[in-house]
């Protein structure tokens, strides 16, 4: 017979490392995402705070002069001004399009200004082709002579956008790296975690495969609550699979004991010719094979899972054909009890022993057998009473022992009660004969393992 194979899917722990990297990378991704855009929005507002501040100052000093237009009445504390092209420019346009501009435009001019439009905020190219922040104001400046007193002049400071762009470069590869760094982190410990939490699962395997090659008795593994039913049940199988095994061991030898001497005898009687004696050792020889293929049956079903049966069913099937069996002598077969009531049996084996006793009980009953069938506190118990002579005291015991009979008369190998004893102990039950005390004959009080099965 060959072992099922077993597909493998992969490792838990790389699918579960793989997964929490796609979880993290979107998590970290998105988070980014929105830190690097709060970050680079507040860099930007301090920028145009800064340049607000310029513009401030830039009109503070500023004066309308009738010949010369738009002029500086004062110096501005701003050095980078009047270093030609330094990325730092003010332009101001009087009425009648005159331009003033700072040292640092040198020859350019930032782009015309629109007096009857909207104030500007918003990025253009500089004179060497940089990225500049441009803000844009109209104001009104009292006129040194002439009139109208007041006139519009458009006021408008550039500076260059390198050192914020940069700075928020440096935030972005640095809110990159830390986030590349932590999300590795995460799965590096999610993958180092899961290794450990699977360590019990490991060794248990390695045990496992101590066991198979006989190094190892048990699994001697501390789980934790999660693995541990899962290595629970793998004892429980390994102890089932021991116990079948010597239990097959026991049963080749019982039987190879067993026959031994009725083929010593048969062998004898061929050789004198003697057909009777040697066709009594045959009969023999079936009943001990038939009784050790039972039992062998019997011990490889005993614990199986899920079998279940029910033993007032059983007992009613066998009620009716008993009845027609010992119809000419008027016994009388009733059964009763719970019939949601299960035992952890094979129906093979259930019919078997209910068999033995029912039919023993239909030997000695005088007109009355009675089966009852009750279940209390996981154990169905099946009482099989009858109403002929009994027992004799102290004769309970040896009414068990295989190939004994109470009576030489009455057919029989003297195997049935033995058969049931030896089933019921398979399936970790028992079987106790007593008088009874309802019919006055022999009791066979049968207990297995069993539940009352609920709608």
């Amino acid at each position: 017979m060959t072992a099922q194979a077993i597909v493998v899917r992969g490792s838990i722990t790389r699918r579960l490392a793989f997964t929490v990297a796609l979880w993290v990378a979107l998590g970290l991704g998105v988070t980014g995402f929105f830190v690097l855009r709060m970050a680079a929005e507040q860099i930007e507002e301090a920028a145009d705070q800064r340049m607000v501040s310029l513009l401030d100052a830039i009109i503070a000093a500023a004066a309308l002069d009738p010949v010369r237009g738009p002029i500086l009445a004062r110096p501005v504390s701003e050095p980078e001004f009047d270093r030609p092209l330094s990325g730092h420019y003010w332009q101001m346009t009087g009425p009648g399009g005159i331009v003033t501009t700072s040292r640092s435009l040198w020859d350019q001019r930032l782009p015309a200004a629109r007096p009857d439009g909207p104030a500007r905020n918003e990025d253009i190219i500089g004179p060497r082709a940089e990225p500049l922040r441009l803000l844009e104001r109209h104001v009104q400046l009292e006129a040194r002579f002439g009139t109208p007193r007041f006139q519009t002049v458009t006021v408008q400071v550039a500076v260059t956008r390198v050192p914020t762009d940069e700075e928020i470069q440096r935030l972005r590869q640095g809110l990159i790296l830390a986030f590349l760094g932590l999300g590795a982190a995460l799965v590096g410990a999610v993958a180092v975690l899961v290794v450990w939490a699977l360590a019990p699962l490991k060794r248990t395997q390695e045990e496992v495969a101590e066991v198979r090659a006989g190094t190892r008795e048990h699994v001697d593994v501390t789980a934790p609550a999660e693995l541990a039913p899962l290595v629970n049940e793998i004892e429980a199988l390994i102890d089932q699979n021991r116990e079948t095994l010597d239990r097959a061991r026991t049963h080749v030898g019982n039987l190879a004991h067993a026959l031994k001497t009725p083929i010593a005898v048969l062998r004898n009687a061929l050789e004198r010719e003697d057909l009777a004696a040697a066709r009594a050792q045959t009969a023999t020889l079936e009943r001990l094979v038939q009784h050790h293929l039972r039992r062998a049956r019997a011990g490889a079903l005993a614990g199986g899972a899920g079998t279940e049966a029910s033993p007032l069913v059983a007992a009613e099937t066998l009620a009716t054909a008993l009845r027609r069996l010992f119809g000419t002598r008027g016994i009388d077969v009733s059964t009763k009890g719970q019939a949601a009531a299960r035992v952890r049996a094979d129906s093979q084996d259930l019919t078997e022993m209910l068999g033995n006793l029912m039919e023993n009980a239909c030997k000695w009953a005088k007109s009355r057998v009675e089966v009852r069938v009750r279940a209390q506190r996981g154990v169905v118990i099946i009482e099989v009473e009858d109403d002929g002579p009994g027992l004799a005291e102290g004769q309970d015991g040896a009414a068990l022992t295989r190939g004994v009979r109470l009576d030489e008369a009455a057919p029989g190998s003297g195997l049935g009660l033995a058969i049931v004893t030896d089933l019921a102990a398979l399936y970790a039950g028992t079987l106790a004969l007593e008088r009874g005390q309802r019919l006055g004959g022999m009791l066979a009080r049968l207990e297995l393992p069993g539940r009352v099965v609920t709608a």
